[in-house]
C-alpha cells in the first residue's frame, strides 16, 4: 500500500538501537575521560545494556578493571562520583580474567555478553 508506514515493530526497534546507541557513544566519552586520570585501566558495560534488552528501569552497570584491585577500587569510586554508572564492580585484571572464563555461569555470561568502553 502507498504512503503506508513500516510496522511500528520495526520503529521502536529503530528507536531502540539508535537510544542504546547513544548510550554507549556517552559512556565511551565519559570512559575515556575518566581513564586518563587511571592509566592501565578500563571500563567495560554489561547487564541489560550491553546486551540490549533494556528497559525504563534499567540501571547502568559497569565493571572497572584495573592491574591491581586498589587501582579498581579507585577507578569504581570515580566512576560513581561522575554519576556515570549505577553499579560498578572492581576487579584486578587477574580477577576479570579468572572469572570470565571460569565455571560460574553468572560471570561467563558476563564475559560473553560484556562491551568494553575504553580502548585496548
Amino acid at each position: 500500500m502507498e504512503g503506508s508506514c513500516p510496522p511500528t515493530t520495526s520503529t521502536v526497534a529503530a528507536i531502540r538501537r539508535r537510544k542504546r546507541d547513544q548510550r554507549i557513544v556517552l559512556l565511551r566519552q565519559q570512559a575515556s575521560a575518566l581513564l586518563m586520570d587511571h592509566p592501565n585501566a578500563h571500563l567495560w558495560l554489561f547487564g541489560s545494556w550491553a546486551r540490549g534488552d533494556w528497559d525504563a528501569f534499567s540501571d547502568v552497570d559497569l565493571l572497572a578493571i584495573a592491574p591491581s584491585r586498589g587501582e579498581a577500587n579507585r577507578l569504581a569510586e570515580a566512576v560513581l562520583e561522575a554519576g556515570m554508572a549505577d553499579d560498578v564492580l572492581a576487579l584486578s585484571d587477574q580477577e576479570w580474567q579468572e572469572r570470565r572464563t571460569g565455571d560460574d555461569p553468572y560471570w561467563r555470561a558476563i564475559g560473553r555478553d560484556a562491551l568494553r568502553l575504553s580502548q585496548p
